[in-house]
């Protein structure tokens, strides 16, 4: 009994958070910006989000942010699946001098602008590819992939070896399907870093065409508080009623936020049946 209610009120913990910031984006906005709305939402109406899915270039943004995190996953999730495959096969020609290569970037930083500089040099600037490449090589992600590849029985790779399977047959027929709980591990850590970059939008893109979602998102943000002015202004004249959904800056706040973590809420589920025993088994050798 005492487990479920510990476990019970650790649950609220986690879930309070995401509650208390939904409901404040459909209260009233007055009382919101107050601190007021705490445990049940009171005004109830939807203008904060038809006011945020009204942002110039929104839906092409939205395009690009999916586009990125679909490629972006896809092409990470199968790098770090061979590359940690690979890295385990003693036969490779100098596995351990590029293993400890790629492990010496993670520690091992340039800058910003030594950075920028080689994506512009290499044409990534205003480029999709931008978002794409400088994320397929991760060495987290590869060491978690060869940490639990090491941690298959090695008969099962040898057996198909010695029935005359390549290198290659082995990987995609043997492997790849006993590693999908790490795989999908890997795939939500890589769809969620994917989805919430901004930082690489205001570095390398001028183009407004290739605007990420969190980068437009960012920008409505940091115009908030002119926004909420503005709407202020604007609704002097309007009916008494219309202060309760005229914008403000927490208003904006609270709904940018649910906007960005909603689709990641949506994609976790599938995938975390994997989540626990990939990250578990690929953290801990032996």
């Amino acid at each position: 009994m005492i487990c479920y209610i510990i476990f019970t009120i650790c649950a609220v913990l986690c879930v309070y958070p995401f509650y208390y910031v939904f409901i404040n984006t459909i209260s009233a906005n007055d009382l919101s910006a107050r601190g007021k709305i705490l445990f049940w939402p009171q005004g109830i109406h939807f203008h904060n989000y038809v006011s945020a899915l009204r942002v110039d270039g929104l839906a092409l943004a939205a395009e690009v942010s999916v586009a990125r995190t679909v490629i972006g996953t896809v092409l990470t999730v199968s790098v770090a699946a061979f590359l940690g495959y690979m890295f385990t096969q003693e036969n490779m020609w100098h596995r351990k001098l590029w293993y400890r290569m790629i492990v010496a970037t993670m520690y091992f930083n340039a800058g910003i602008i030594p950075w920028y500089l080689t994506m512009r040099n290499l044409h990534l600037t205003n480029n999709f590819w931008g978002y794409i490449l400088p994320a397929v090589v991760s060495p987290f992600y590869i060491i978690l992939t060869k940490t639990f590849v090491e941690s298959i029985p090695k008969a099962l790779p040898e057996a198909a070896q010695l029935d005359g399977a390549s290198v290659l047959q082995i990987f995609t027929r043997i492997m790849l399907p006993v590693m999908q709980p790490i795989l999908a591990t890997v795939a939500i850590f890589s769809a969620v870093g994917q989805w919430n970059a901004f930082q690489d939008t205001l570095l390398l893109m001028t183009d407004t065409k290739l605007y990420s979602l969190q980068f437009i998102l960012y920008q409505y943000l940091n115009q908030a508080s002119s926004l909420s002015s503005m709407a202020n202004n604007s609704s002097s004249s309007s009916l008494a009623n219309a202060v309760a959904t005229t914008q403000t800056a927490t208003s904006i706040r609270m709904t940018i936020t649910i906007i960005v973590v909603i689709p990641i809420m949506l994609v976790y589920p599938i995938f975390q049946r994997y989540f626990v025993k990939g990250i578990m088994i690929g953290a801990v050798k032996g």
